[in-house]
């Protein structure tokens, strides 16, 4: 289970080191630091996925009917495949770096079976809003 949020650095590139302490998170079954795919949210982030996940998660979006064909063509369409180098950087391609307005300063937060990639503004802004809005109505009866 992903959690928890790192405040991070685009270089001049584009890359993001992935944390030392996450970079287990992205090993394929070997133990060797692997693959991910990339793709757009529709919050305006991007999401991370191990390869594995992702397939999982492709062949759920292949079985939604048509009316959900736009969404299936935003997160297979975006979807980029990219390898963490040695360092533990992931290069974030140019076009999901632009539909998530991704400059310099990004957060990686985890979401339980994926990250997401939020520039820093943008993720503080769209939780205020969610905060303003109030607990929704899936969350009124759960408890900690």
């Amino acid at each position: 289970m992903f959690e928890g949020t790192y405040a991070l650095s685009l270089d001049l590139k584009g890359r993001m080191t992935i944390p030392t302490k996450l970079r287990a998170n992205f090993a394929d079954d070997g133990g060797e630091t692997g693959r991910v795919v990339i793709t757009r949210h529709p919050d305006g982030c991007l999401m991370v996925f191990t390869k594995p996940d992702w397939v999982v998660k492709r062949e759920a979006l292949a079985r939604l009917p048509q009316s959900a064909r736009a969404f299936v063509r935003i997160f297979v369409g975006s979807a980029q495949e990219v390898e963490l180098d040695g360092s533990g950087r992931v290069l974030i391609p140019p076009d999901l770096r632009k539909i998530a307005n991704l400059e310099k300063d990004v957060e990686l937060v985890g979401m339980l079976t994926y990250y997401e990639i939020w520039d820093a503004t943008a993720r503080a802004t769209n939780e205020d809003k969610a905060i303003a809005e109030g607990m929704p109505e899936a969350l009124q009866n759960f408890s900690f």
